[in-house]
């Protein structure tokens, strides 16, 4: 009997914000398994990532959203109650997204910011593979609805359903118990509003996101672990990988071993935008 295929999308988040880590994404898809990353358009070192993505097109691109612990594109006097006067916005998770979530005034400025982040990542020329978001806010309640309000006007095809198996996670490491099972409590909600609005505009997803629950430690020994858990279908793998503070996470993308596993599994690599 023919086993279900397995597909997998690889993704490194953070594309553009410093050269350490436009040098990892790019090093981890010529030689290992990354098949795509989010570009974040308002960092220091996007337009070498634009550069570099554009050598290398068989690397799906796609826009990741930075509403908190970034830089804005607009101007600090048009979006005052989100930035400071150095287009900062607060470094804060929990803080931003309560004020976002309370306060209707700052909606039509999240509404700016977010069109001008799109209307950035066209510029570059790039084909837009998918939307994500930075830590996640694209799945904020305000921020879901303005991107799904706009969405046809904002080209989405393919956003990160970000929703992880605890249970999964729970096999293939341990520790940081209230971090990994907070984080899987919340996405499993917001994920669960999310799906069918998706799902109304034919937004397309991979349907269990890796990633979430690792926060940056994600090793070449948790990916050998999660190979053979894969579910039948699209899963989509997520990591930072950079050449200096998350090196750990570029060396698990270039593992002979990872690659071999991916290989005798059958287990197809693919972008956002061939789901």
């Amino acid at each position: 009997m023919e086993r279900p295929e397995r597909r997998l999308i690889v993704n490194a988040d953070d594309f553009g914000r410093s050269r350490s880590i436009n040098e990892a994404v790019i090093r981890a898809h010529r030689e290992g398994i990354l098949t795509t990353a989010s570009l974040m358009v308002n960092e220091p070192s996007c337009a070498e990532a634009v550069v570099l993505a554009k050598e290398n097109p068989k690397l799906g691109v796609g826009l990741h959203l930075t509403l908190l612990m970034g830089h804005s594109v607009l101007a600090p006097e048009k979006i005052p109650g989100l930035v400071n006067a150095q287009r900062e916005f607060s470094n804060n998770p929990v803080g931003v997204g309560f004020r976002y979530f309370i306060k209707g005034s700052l909606r039509e400025q999240l509404r700016a910011e977010i069109h001008a982040q799109f209307k950035a990542f066209r510029a570059t020329g790039l084909t837009l593979d998918h939307v994500n978001g930075h830590l996640h806010m694209h799945l904020h309640p305000v921020v879901f609805r303005i991107l799904m309000e706009d969405a046809e006007a904002l080209g989405i095809r393919h956003l990160r359903l970000t929703r992880d198996c605890f249970d999964r996670s729970r096999r293939m490491a341990s520790g940081r118990w209230f971090y990994r099972v907070s984080h899987a409590l919340i996405y499993d909600c917001l994920s669960a509003r999310a799906s069918e609005p998706l799902r109304q505009r034919g937004i397309k997803h991979a349907q269990i996101t890796f990633g979430l629950l690792q926060d940056s430690q994600m090793d070449e020994e948790y990916i050998l672990k999660l190979l053979p858990e894969l579910p039948p279908g699209d899963s989509e793998l997520y990591a930072h990988p950079s050449m200096d503070r998350f090196k750990h996470e570029f060396d698990a993308l270039i593992s002979p071993r990872v690659k071999g596993e991916i290989t005798r599994r059958g287990i197809k690599p693919i972008r956002y935008q061939d789901l």
